[in-house]
Order: structure tokens, then sequence, then C-alpha cells
């Protein structure tokens, strides 16, 4: 029987995909296959579709190809995700950082202009991918990342590590660590030049209802936020009395239905003002921002 190319498996996994529902199958496809024979990047499938495929190379993509059917992230998959260019390592420690989330590290660069030395907090950084993106890209900062979440706070250390950012704990550190439930991570009394958080913001009354790659393996902790989805977004901000620089930004990822609610609330934090509503690359609602008085 003559050996399959790797055009031909490719066809085979995306159909396997479409028929189990996995949304880009093509794609998905190209990824999967592209790491399980040990390619560069998905672009040398192009230059191999000819290749025939020996059983031990089989083998080796037929588990990789079940554990995406079932509906395992892909991120989880090929080990990693690129954020913003930075390699982020991805397991069920923590929540899979989103492409749509990066503009948020492209507002608090823009908002920390003619500041040398901005002291940054995340809160509820999961993979660490906002503050990694923050302390490489943003000269002269020193970021702290807080999780409530000890396996969270254990990915991300390796992230950092593998990022070139070590996970040293003294104050010349350019990213430290603190575990605890939002700002009452923080033992530091510097006042903070830009919070950012993207909080659990999802409704309890979705659970079951999203999507499986998320549903099943991402941390529930992650995920939501109460019976609206704010009740973490609303403590965070009642947090930050007395803890921001004057003028420090306050940037947050909500669901798009909360931005008008969380605009009405704003009197509720009189130390703040409310900057605005603001998409993300794909033209959706995604972020509000506060700047402290």
């Amino acid at each position: 029987m003559p050996q399959m190319t790797v055009l031909e498996i490719l066809n085979r996994t995306k159909a396997f995909f479409e028929r189990k529902g996995v949304p880009d199958a093509r794609l998905d496809a190209e990824y999967i296959i592209s790491h399980g024979l040990s390619m560069k990047n998905r672009m040398d499938l192009y230059l191999n579709f000819e290749k025939p495929l020996t059983d031990a190379e089989l083998d080796t993509l037929r588990p990789l190809v079940a554990r995406r059917a079932n509906r395992e992230p892909l991120q989880h998959i090929v080990g990693d995700t690129s954020f913003r260019g930075h390699i982020i390592k991805c397991d069920p420690r923590a929540l899979i950082p989103r492409p749509e989330t990066e503009s948020i590290v492209d507002m608090a660069i823009e908002r920390l202009k003619g500041i040398d030395t901005p002291f940054i907090v995340e809160v509820g950084t999961g993979t660490a991918a906002i503050s990694i993106a923050c302390a490489k890209e943003i000269a002269g900062a020193k970021v702290l990342a807080t999780d409530i979440s000890e396996e969270a706070l254990s990915l991300a250390r390796e992230n950092a590590q593998a990022n070139g950012l070590g996970t040293d704990t003294t104050d010349s550190a350019t990213l430290t660590f603190a575990q605890g439930d939002l700002l009452d991570a923080m033992s530091d009394t510097a006042k903070i030049d830009c919070l950012i958080a993207n909080l659990p913001y999802i409704p309890d009354g979705e659970k079951g209802k999203l999507q499986p790659e998320v549903d099943k393996y991402d941390p529930e902790l992650a995920l939501y936020g109460g019976p609206d989805g704010l009740t973490l977004v609303r403590k965070l901000l009642q947090q930050t009395e007395g803890k921001l620089s004057a003028g420090a930004p306050v940037l947050l990822e909500i669901g798009s239905e909360q931005a008008e609610v969380l605009k009405t609330e704003a009197g509720n934090y009189p130390w703040l003002d409310f900057e605005g509503i603001h998409k993300d690359y794909c033209g959706n609602v995604r972020f509000v921002s506060y700047r402290a008085k």
C-alpha cells in the first residue's frame, strides 16, 4: 500500500476536524501536523506536500489529532502561543492568552509615555503574557504580577524565565510576582503608575454554555465573575483608592456588554475619572479605562 503524503494527511485531518466541529479546521490541522512532524513552522508543510509519511510519523500524529478532535485547545497541544511576538507556554493552569487582549499593552504604552520608571501592576496575571509584554516593551518599567492561584503563578514564573526575565523578587527586578486576592497581594506601598487587569468577567449563568475548548479546559477560577460577571472588577476598583499615582491609568478587559454598565457606575469610585470605552484589533468593545485624579 502506498504511503500517505503530507497533503493527504492534511486534507483528511481537516475533514475530520470539520466533522467534529473544530473551528478553523484547516488552520488547526496545519499547526498540529507541522508541530507533530517537528517542522519549524506550518509554512514548511507547503514545501513538503508530496513527502510520504512513515508509520512512525503517523503514530506521532494520531494522538495529537485525536486530542484536538476532542476539542482540547490547540495551544495546549502544541504547548504555547504567541502574544505580541513573545512565546507564552500554555497549559490548564491558566487561561490561554487571546490575541484580542494584546491591545491593552498598546494602551499602557501610550499612557505611560514620558514616565521614566513606571510601576505597573497586573492583577490576575495567569500566564503572565501581559506582564511579560509590558516588562519587555516599556522601557524602565517595573512590573508586579499578581494572581490568587498558585498554579497560575507557577506557570507565570516559567514564562518569565523563558522570556529572559527571571523570577527575582528583589526591588531591582523588572518583573516580580505575588500571590493574593486582587490588590491585597501587594506588600509594596509604592504608588501604582498603571494598573492592568483581565479578570474573570463571564456571568455565572453562562457555565456549561461556552465552547468546549473553554468550558472543559480553561480553569473555572479564571472565567466566571459572579451574577453579571463584574463582581471582581467592582472589588478591584474599590481597592484602588489611595494606591494610584495622580493620573495613573486603570485598564480593564471586560465583556462587550459590560462597558456601559461600568460607565454608568463610574460615580461609585470618586477618586477615578472614567476615561473611555475601547475596541480591540477586531473592532469589538473589549476594554474600559479610568484615570486616577
